[in-house]
This record gives structure tokens, sequence and C-alpha cells, in this order.
């Protein structure tokens, strides 16, 4: 097992990710390149840096905050998450992600289970045309905020209310 994620940049103490205060992990790769990505550096595969889940964990702690995945687009690194993300669900922290892919459209096992473990889901890619700085924790009119379990139990999307 691969314990180690590559790592751009944890933010600590953000709220602009989520709900509170939260640690957010910003992760390398991203091959959606929406036009008009405040995230651009993050789309290098090779960016940032190799840090271990511990390490992470430790930072995440030391905070105390909720977190939130995203980057980059933290599904391409799903299979490495999937320790971390049941590592931060089993001590008590709420979890977000954030995705260019549409969740109709994640097939891939390892994408699938990491969002077992998500609470909640902001799907879509960025659109620049669809840009509304109005909305709460994201950029475009296109995207959701999916609650998870509650589209997991309904079998359909269940948009997250706030």
């Amino acid at each position: 097992m691969n314990d180690t994620l590559r790592v751009v940049r944890i933010l600590e103490g953000t709220s602009v990710d989520g709900p509170g205060l939260r640690t957010s992990l910003y992760l390398a790769g991203c091959a959606h390149r929406c036009p008009g990505c405040h995230n651009s550096h993050t789309w290098p595969f090779d960016s940032g840096q190799d840090m271990t889940i511990d390490r992470i964990m430790e930072t995440i702690r030391y905070n105390g905050f909720n977190v939130t995945l995203s980057g980059g687009d933290p599904l391409y690194q799903a299979a490495a998450l999937l320790p971390l993300a049941k590592a931060i669900k089993d001590e008590g922290y709420t979890l977000w992600c954030y995705t260019g892919f549409e969740y109709e459209d994640i097939d891939d096992p390892d994408m699938l289970a990491l969002l077992a473990y998500v609470d909640v889901l902001v799907d879509g890619p960025y659109v620049e045309a669809l840009r509304d700085t109005s909305l709460r924790f994201r950029g475009s009119s296109n995207q959701r905020l999916i609650d998870m379990q509650a589209t997991s139990r309904a079998g359909s999307v269940v948009e997250y209310k706030y």
C-alpha cells in the first residue's frame, strides 16, 4: 500500500472550502484544465511534494478542523487517499471533496470507494461563463454541493443544504 500523496499545499484554518474553519488539502494533478481555474498551478501531476498520510494526519489533528480535499482534482489520487479518508472519518472529522468530474460520470471503483467517506462532494468542472460570486463554496452555477450520505440512501443526487 502506498502511504504517500502528492500534495501542493495544506491550508490550515480556511473558511472558503466548506462551513467553518477547515484544513484544506490541495492535491496535485488535474486533467480537467478548466479555463479560469484559480488553482491552475496544481494541474501538473508532479507538482508539490510527496507527503505521508501520517504527516498529513498530524497537521489535521494539530488544527482540529474538519477537512476538505481540493486540488487539482483529488479523485485522480483516489486509491492513495482511501487510508487518509478512513483515518479522517475514524477521528470524527467531516470530509468535503472538490472534483471536476460530475457525480453521475464517476464509475472508477477507487473513486467510488473514496466517495463513501465523503460527506459533501462539490462536483462539476468550473465553467468561467457560469461564474457566480454569490454562490457559497463553489465558483460556477453548474457545480453542485452533493450530500453524499443522503445521496447514498436515496439512490439519486440529494443536494447539500447549509
